[in-house]
């Protein structure tokens, strides 16, 4: 079939604090972390050899994931890092450099790769996909998705000819600018030789400098412009949009865990739970070990993480928690992320539990 490496590197700046501690290829989707998705994606179309490069929080990947073996796959794992001052330190790559540093260590890229960034939920049919890169003959390929002109500034617009060959780049264009709507998903397909572009021993990028370089020396470089999902977490206002799809049941493949003990409820084991004298309006997944006290509301799409704790009379709706999330007696969360620690409204507006700026009560559940 081919060969896998999920870019997973990067600090995952834009979706702070939910990467304060954990990686963003980690961060939750019902449960499971998005990378974990991937993998299972790849496994089911027979992709069995997947390297990850890993930098920042890197342990939290190699712990979870290990040798892979419980996804019928073979894992290898890539650091970046340096040694500062004594320490080692996490430095990515970028994308690229990534890639050429593997190959120097193991030539791992003796055949055609498919290369994923770690952070995206996606159902493309990958036997299809290479299929097409085989048969143009193409060195590289580009997996894009056409987006409306109004969307075009949210994303790498790739411009091409009528048979699909790369021509051109425009990274976030406005739409008067744009001269493509097919935007880059992050899914890109390389023969071996690419690798013999990229420079070694520095951060290299595949879409600022890979691509323009191919580009410019006219190597058989295509587009392909597939139908499928492909959920990207960018940012955090685009977390909680994919929780709530998800939760509506709008995402193929992502099953809600727990049983179903009413339409559109969701419940894991050994919860208390005053039934008679709460409300609860699906979709709701309501996690093991979870607490809700009487006169309680949660409406959904909401996701309540297990060991959590929802006080008396207190309201949820369309929120995700995480677990040993406490809600305080009374107080009322819409359009929320919440965790024992930190409250992030939809708009990315972040509150720390204790800020003076909010008079929301909330904390963790385990004190």
């Amino acid at each position: 079939m081919a060969k896998a490496m999920i870019l997973a590197a990067g600090q995952g700046t834009r979706v702070r604090p939910l990467t304060k501690n954990v990686p963003k290829p980690m961060v939750p989707i019902l449960g499971k972390p998005v990378l974990e998705y991937l993998i299972e994606h790849l496994a089911r179309f027979g992709v069995k050899e997947i390297m990850i490069n890993v930098a920042f929080n890197h342990h939290k990947i190699e712990d979870y994931f290990r040798d892979g073996h419980r996804w019928g796959v073979e894992i290898g794992y890539s650091y970046e890092g340096v040694r500062d001052h004594g320490e080692i330190v996490p430095k990515a790559l970028g994308s690229a450099g990534g890639m050429r540093r593997i190959q120097d260590f193991g030539g791992f890229f003796d055949e055609t790769t498919l290369v994923i960034c770690g952070d995206a939920l996606i159902d493309l049919d990958i036997r299809a996909a290479l299929d097409e890169h085989r048969h143009k003959k193409a060195l590289a390929s580009v997996v894009t998705l056409e987006v409306p002109r109004e969307q075009v500034q949210n994303y790498g617009i790739v411009v091409t000819d009528a048979n699909g060959r790369v021509k051109s780049f425009q990274e976030k264009p406005r739409p008067a600018e744009a001269k493509s709507t097919l935007a880059s998903t992050g899914i890109y397909i390389f023969e071996p030789e690419v690798i013999d572009l990229i420079p070694p021993g520095r951060e290299f990028d595949i879409g600022s400098e890979l691509f323009p370089l191919l580009v410019a020396e006219e190597r058989p470089f295509y587009a392909q412009t597939r139908f499928f999902n492909w959920i990207d977490i960018g940012r955090l206002t685009d977390y909680w949009a994919v929780l709530q799809r998800v939760l509506r049941g709008e995402v193929a493949q992502m099953d809600m865990p727990g049983r179903e003990i009413r339409p559109g409820v969701w419940v894991g084991l050994n919860t208390s739970i005053e039934w008679d004298s709460v409300q609860v309006v699906g979709p709701v997944y309501i996690g093991s070990g979870v607490r809700i006290d009487p006169g309680v509301s949660v409406i959904g799409p909401t996701w309540i993480g297990h060991g959590s704790h929802l006080r008396a009379g207190s309201r949820v709706e369309r929120s995700i928690l995480f677990e040993y999330t406490r809600v305080g007696e009374g107080q009322r969360f819409s359009e929320k992320i919440l965790s024992p620690q930190y409250c992030v409204d939809r708009s990315g507006e972040t509150l720390y539990v204790g800020d003076d700026r909010t008079e929301l009560r909330w904390g963790d559940a385990r004190a």
